[in-house]
């Protein structure tokens, strides 16, 4: 692995104008920071035409639908302050439910005993126990992949009932070629043992595993919503939100970023940047950096992987269609791989009697098969799925639509480290470039995760020296925090 130059930053002056790349959960969460905490003068350049990134909502007729779901729960303080000042009484409380389904039966998830029992037999359970014990006192004794992490959690045989298709569709790579990096950030803290622990009450302290929480805070109009508040407040403090701006360019001069170009519909603008805050992907920031970095930089961003995404959202003329927030499909001979019941999130995102909304969601790769259909094959094929796995019929859709979201997951394949520590040793060494965020950092951070590396990032601008790039590394993950940060940590934001 590459070493990585300690990073120096240079720090915020009054009147300094910094340019925020991306209107998702960390640039807009950098950008709303900044307003609060210096004079600087904030640019936030968004190519597309809503802000949120895929933590947006979008709104298609009268209905609106994410792309995924986003629950906002979290332990981070400075993260919980912000979403309480920027959405006060839009939130609503929501109870939480999400199963596995397997050939045609519903499994919970966590995994609870007697519905484990009922769903695969007595006798099929008896071997997973069976295959927990033997991996449970003979694990692999190094964890380098998914496979091999997922095993010694949870037994050979569960994992390839419950985890192996699953995330094989999900990113498109077998699980051995996924770093065990990405099930430590996803599952952390659950195992078979704890499951069991958990659903028989035996365990208390587990109870606050945030997988096994019962209900979330959810905005009444969608995530989108806190992120289209957000842009409001920025604004309103005489800051730029200018949508429509790809940036193309990033001009470097005497070691430090100069400028910022972007596209737009009259034609390329210039943005001169005391600071760029970016969010854009590593890759891409590598290619829009002038002058040309070196091959060897070059290569790396290249050798970035990503996972793209997609959702069929389907309007159907039905009611309470499943009383889940959303379904993993584990049943093989569909390409589906997740399905959202809005109906479920938030009644005011579908306010058409009758109607539920489902988002179907597909992983795919950009040129791909699915990615490169037609939105009339998509939303024929998800119809199709639907009525396949038993959950609805075709004829019950009304309408659809489908949205496309490139590079929406960075891959942990078994390369990325070394190409991440060759980019850094790079972009760390130019003071007054930050990266934070999902795609910015090349990590599989949640929204309130994203959001902590942003608010850092502003406070390192301002004197302080934390280490952003430890998030999700040194932090317990989103689904299974059970302290807050350190203290110090806690004024970020």
């Amino acid at each position: 692995m590459a070493d990585v130059t300690p990073r120096t930053v240079q720090q915020i002056k009054p009147g300094d104008h910094v340019v925020v790349i991306g209107a998702g959960p960390a640039g807009l969460t950098a950008a709303y920071a900044l307003a609060q905490k210096t004079s600087a003068k904030i640019t936030v350049l968004e190519g597309d035409d809503v802000v949120g990134g895929i933590s947006r909502t979008v709104q298609y007729k009268e209905f609106r639908f994410d792309l995924g779901g986003h629950r906002f729960f979290t332990k981070l303080k400075p993260v919980q302050k912000m979403w309480r000042e920027i959405l006060g009484g839009q939130f609503i409380r929501v109870p939480r439910l999400s199963r596995i389904f397997y050939n045609g039966k519903y499994f919970d998830y966590p995994l609870r005993p007697m519905n484990a029992l009922t769903g695969l037999g007595f006798w099929n359970a008896g071997l997973i126990v069976a295959s927990y014990l033997k991996w449970h006192y003979r694990p692999y004794p190094v964890e380098e992949n998914f496979e091999q992490w997922v095993t010694n959690r949870f037994g050979r045989r569960l994992y390839r009932a419950f985890f192996k298709t699953y995330t094989e569709k999900v990113w498109g790579l077998p699980c051995t070629e996924i770093r065990a990096e990405w099930a430590a950030q996803r599952i952390q803290g659950l195992s078979l043992a704890r499951a069991v622990l958990n659903a028989t009450q035996l365990n208390k302290r587990d109870r606050d595993i945030k997988s096994l929480i019962h209900e979330f805070d959810y905005p009444r109009l969608g995530p989108g919503q806190m992120w289209e508040m957000c842009r409001d407040a920025i604004t309103r403090q005489g800051h730029c939100v200018l949508m429509k701006h790809h940036v193309t360019e990033i001009h470097v001069k005497d070691g430090q970023i100069d400028s910022v170009v972007a596209a737009t519909d009259q034609g390329p603008r210039v943005f001169r940047a005391d600071h760029v805050i970016s969010t854009m992907p590593l890759r891409t920031l590598i290619r829009d950096l002038n002058p040309v970095p070196p091959a060897e930089t070059m290569a790396a961003a290249e050798g970035l992987s990503y996972r793209d995404f997609l959702v069929v959202a389907l309007m159907l003329k039905r009611e309470n269609v499943f009383p889940d927030n959303w379904l993993y499909i584990h049943t093989p001979g569909v390409k589906v791989g997740r399905i959202q019941n809005f109906n479920n999130w938030s009644k005011a995102m579908v306010p058409v009697p009758g109607i539920t909304c489902l988002g179907m969601e597909y992983f795919c790769f950009k040129g791909d098969g699915l990615w490169s259909s037609t939105d009339e094959a998509l939303a024929a094929q998800a119809a199709a799925e639907l009525e396949a796995l038993g959950l609805a019929k075709r004829s019950d859709v009304v309408d659809a639509s489908v949205v496309r979201v490139p590079k929406a997951y960075p891959i942990y394949d078994s390369v990325y480290r070394d190409y991440i520590a060759r980019i850094r040793a790079y972009i760390d060494p130019i003071p007054n470039l930050h990266t934070v965020g999902r795609n910015g950092m090349h990590k599989y951070n949640n929204q309130d995760h994203s959001m902590l590396t942003a608010m850092m990032a502003v406070d390192n601008m301002l004197g302080s020296s934390y280490d952003v790039w430890s998030v999700n590394t040194d932090f317990d993950y989103h689904e299974e925090q059970r302290v807050d940060p350190p203290a110090a940590t806690e004024n970020a934001g």
